[in-house]
């Protein structure tokens, strides 16, 4: 059973599938001091349901076996490296150029659901079982079951890692079948620490420990409010999630463009941020539809790129944007721009001082 999983898994497009047993009591004292020391910010869900993330069954009644899959996502992309050096462009984590990859992993993994149970069903004697797919989309300990299942391992980064790189989704499946589990990979960090020189704001305080509350990722996705003042110069152009500590990977040299579904849409991996922060609603929710970024809504995404405008160069079009939403409805985002306005205003008066 477990090899045709594999055969259909790969027919799926899923580069890696693996099983774990449901037991994760090994990782549950890591979530608790993580979450003990506030490193989940104002992802409050992240402590409501810590219980369910410890607890399987309490998603799947029953559940003894996860399968793990694994669905790289590497786009043919402008090089990340030239965006992040031109600060009149916006950065955005490449796993969002393309379409939203909850939709994409759930679908395939349903699939896989239906392929196992008419499997079940040519066999007159096969007990019933359940199952239920995952997609980031619910309190999983995705990236443990995918180190336990033996398809990749926890990078220092603590994002999950293979010889291939990290470009790569995770995707679930609980079940009642009582599946053998894989062996485990091994740690192939070795001494390397590129990814916490590499984080702009240290938000990897330590070797597989991250505090969210400094993350990128995490003030431009996941915090609702203003980004803390002090950190907003160390964001530069990222206007939507931040890649730096896998653009440094050495094993990410080894990546392959990934799954079509994750193509670039809309031109986002090299837009002017100008252009992106003239969009109104109604164009932010057409020209994102399907895409993971439009869950931000509209507010955060001119947040954002308020912020990227303030760290840009100062020019005619830059502060033109600015001004034109110095008055918006918004005090969040007035906030945001009336810093962006005043970055540009000290700038210009320091350049002035230098010339006298």
């Amino acid at each position: 059973m477990v090899r045709r999983i594999r055969d259909w898994g790969q027919e799926l497009g899923f580069a890696s599938t693996g099983i774990a047993s449901v037991d994760v009591s090994a990782a549950v004292p890591w979530l608790t001091r993580w979450l003990e020391l506030g490193r989940h910010g104002e992802m409050h869900y992240m402590a409501k349901h810590a219980v369910l993330r410890a607890t399987p069954q309490g998603l799947l009644p029953g559940a003894r076996s996860v399968i793990s899959v694994r669905l790289p996502y590497w786009p043919d992309a402008v090089d990340a490296q030239k965006v992040l050096a031109d600060s009149a462009l916006a950065y955005i984590s490449r796993y969002a150029l393309g379409r939203d990859y909850h939709r994409t992993i759930r679908s395939r993994l349903q699939k896989l659901v239906d392929r196992l149970r008419h499997e079940a069903a040519a066999l007159a004697s096969a007990e019933p079982f359940a199952c239920r797919v995952f997609s980031d989309s619910a309190p999983v300990m995705e990236t443990e079951f995918a180190a336990r299942s033996g398809i990749t391992w926890r990078g220092k980064h603590t994002l999950s890692l293979t010889r291939d790189g990290s470009w790569h989704f995770l995707g679930e499946i609980y079940t009642t079948l009582p599946l053998p589990p894989d062996v485990p990979v091994g740690d192939h960090c070795g001494d390397c620490r590129r990814c916490l020189d590499a984080c702009p704001t240290a938000a990897i305080v330590a070797p597989y420990e991250v505090d969210a509350r400094l993350c990128i990722s995490y003030l431009t996705i996941e915090l609702q409010g203003a980004i803390p003042v002090a950190l907003r110069p160390l964001i530069g152009n990222r206007i939507y999630g931040c890649d730096d500590c896998q653009l440094c990977c050495p094993w990410n040299r080894f990546a392959h463009i990934g799954d079509p579904d994750f193509a670039v849409r809309n031109g986002l991996d090299a837009a002017p941020l100008t252009a992106l922060f003239a969009w109104d609603e109604e164009q932010f929710n057409a020209h994102l539809a399907g895409s993971a970024i439009r869950r931000i809504g509209h507010r955060r995404w001119l947040r954002n790129i308020a912020v990227a405008l303030g760290n840009a160069p100062t020019s005619p079009a830059v502060l033109a944007a600015l001004v034109g939403r110095q008055d918006d409805p918004s005090a969040l985002l007035r906030e945001h721009v009336g810093w962006a306005l005043a970055q540009h205003a000290e700038s210009t008066r320091r350049r002035d001082r230098a010339d006298d």
